[in-house]
């Protein structure tokens, strides 16, 4: 096949490495419209489980992002002035910038072609026109997939709240949050590692904080100067890095967002199928977004394996295959994604519990009975849940039919 992926992320490049591993005769291209190293995100967070999948899919590039990550085990939380922490799971950061290049430099040395600065802006793209097949991974603003907006379905939801993605100097060894009350409301950050020189830092508010504080006006370098003074105790007085600062620019404005999260109701059209960001997003608040890209891109080269010898035919049941079960499975991390942008959006709510009890029920914020049931008596019913069989027994029965009854909603 002639397989043209359009974006060069994670998802784009892992899904070419898996099919030059099938067939070493595929002939292979990743266009990418930005310079080599020059992403924007800081850094990426994954669990165990993923590196089990990407193993299964290409030791060798798996084998080069674990040793290029850094781990940890803790949360940790400051509210106010009050620390806690939490023992949970193994948790995974690399840097964006650093799994983009291991990936490229696997996907070359299997024979793929990976052309930055090169964009395509359309599906008309002469560069398109002999592909057998088109991937596009070109992200939430995806150019191929809004040329047939009514076709794929595209539906987007907006959040409430501002957030702006920065770096630290400050290297944590935990993920970490810090919750500060200012007289415009609550700030709050989320903070972890990712190498040994630098870690990611999201700061959220809600809008009426965010205008309050003034942060709607200033420019990026006295964002950065105010939320270092914030958030003092978080970075034990290392730095903030913005992106206009990286880019040379400290007076432009910060990069303030809302985040919008992206449905399809369709996966594919003709030989064009959607991956990662381009058929749909998840709250970063619960660090999915790269880890469902990678999943896209092995389900689609398994569907793709599959397939039988007739031609268009058996290309379009592949990925119509591919498109039913990947709607399907990310079902329960859209739902927790919603979730966890709710909670955070009424993060007033948890505020009035001692900190070790808010965080806990941070922990607890993917469940669809929590929104429900009011949050000290919630704490104390999943405490003794804990203890009594029959209790758990009603969470786990409860739990998954109210998350659907709310996904539908």
């Amino acid at each position: 096949m002639k397989i043209t992926v359009v974006g060069g992320g994670p998802g784009g490049l892992y899904f070419a490495i898996l099919m030059k591993r099938q067939d070493p005769s595929h002939e292979i291209t990743v266009y990418e419209r930005n310079p080599a190293g020059s992403t924007y995100g800081w850094g990426v967070t994954y669990w165990a489980g993923l590196l089990d999948k990407l193993r299964a899919g290409d030791p060798e590039s798996a084998e080069a992002i674990a040793a290029a990550s850094v781990t940890w085990t803790d949360g940790t939380a400051i509210v106010r002035d009050r620390h806690t922490t939490h023992h949970g799971d193994a948790g995974f950061g690399i840097g964006r910038r650093r799994m983009l290049a291991l990936l490229a430099d696997r996907a070359r040395e299997l024979g793929v072609r990976v052309a930055h600065e090169h964009a395509i802006d359309g599906p008309g793209a002469p560069e398109l026109a002999e592909a057998d097949l088109v991937v596009a991974a070109d992200g939430v603003h995806s150019a191929l997939r809004e040329a047939h907006a009514g076709h794929f379905g595209a539906e987007f939801t907006g959040g409430r709240n501002r957030y702006v993605w920065l770096g630290t100097t400050k290297v944590f060894d935990s993920f970490s949050f810090a919750f500060k009350e200012t007289a415009h409301g609550w700030i709050w950050a989320y903070a972890y590692g990712f190498s040994g020189e630098r870690s990611t830092c999201v700061v959220e508010c809600a809008p009426e904080t965010w205008t309050g504080l003034g942060l709607d006006r200033m420019s990026e370098a006295d964002t950065l100067r105010l939320l270092e003074k914030l958030f003092a105790d978080l970075l034990d007085g290392e730095e903030l890095i913005g992106r206009a600062q990286e880019d040379g620019d400290p007076a432009a404005p910060a990069q303030w967002l809302t985040f919008r999260t992206l449905t399809s109701r369709v996966w594919h059209r003709g030989h064009t199928v959607l991956l990662g960001d381009a058929a749909h997003t998840t709250h970063y608040s619960i660090g999915a977004g790269t880890t469902l890209a990678l999943e896209d891109a092995l389900v689609l080269a398994a569907a793709l394996r599959r397939r039988g010898p007739d031609g268009f035919g058996s290309l379009d049941r592949a990925l119509t295959a591919y498109g039913r079960r990947r709607r399907a499975e990310i079902v329960p991390a859209q739902s927790a994604a919603r979730l966890s942008a709710q909670w955070y959006e009424n993060l007033p709510r948890y505020m009035r519990l001692e900190p070790d009890r808010m965080f806990a029920l941070l922990g607890q914020r993917h469940s669809p009975l929590l929104p429900y049931v009011p949050p000290q008596l919630y704490y104390r019913l999943d405490r003794a849940a804990d203890q009594l069989e029959p209790l758990r027994r009603l969470k786990r029965w409860l739990g998954p039919r109210l998350a659907r009854a709310v996904h539908r909603v």
